[in-house]
């Protein structure tokens, strides 16, 4: 009897790797969208400049992690988790805001990560 091993994996992306990615992405560009809005209402809601600032950063970090996991590096599966728990914390300490995204988000992720990374790692540089 033939035993498999679900990690002789090959390192060519399949469908789920994809779909995987592009559900995080869309909901990446969900959280930016959030942070877009409460930028054009900032005088109304009283956010200091930094925040924008700070946040918006936050956002582009997480689109580059997400490339960067994209391409089988392992700084992206490392950085783009802690910077989504810190998106989430910024909201929710400094607006008050509980982002259902960013927890969408790191569930997808987590789903992500066992569809996808977990089985495709020694690729991964």
């Amino acid at each position: 009897m033939e035993e498999y091993s679900y990690f002789d994996e090959d390192p060519k992306k399949g469908w789920g790797f994809i779909l995987a990615f592009a559900a995080l992405l869309l909901f990446t560009i969900m959280g930016f969208g959030i942070d877009l809005d409460e930028y054009l209402q900032h005088e109304y809601l009283n956010i200091p400049e930094w925040y924008s600032f700070a946040i918006f950063t936050i956002d582009a970090l997480m689109v580059v992690s997400l490339i960067l996991m994209f391409f089988y590096r392992k700084i992206g599966i490392f950085s783009f988790p802690a910077l989504l728990v810190l998106h989430f914390f910024m909201h929710n300490y400094y607006l008050s805001t509980f982002l259902y995204t960013d927890v969408t988000n790191l569930f997808l992720f987590t789903g992500f990560g066992m569809l996808a990374i977990i089985p495709k790692w020694k690729f991964f540089k």
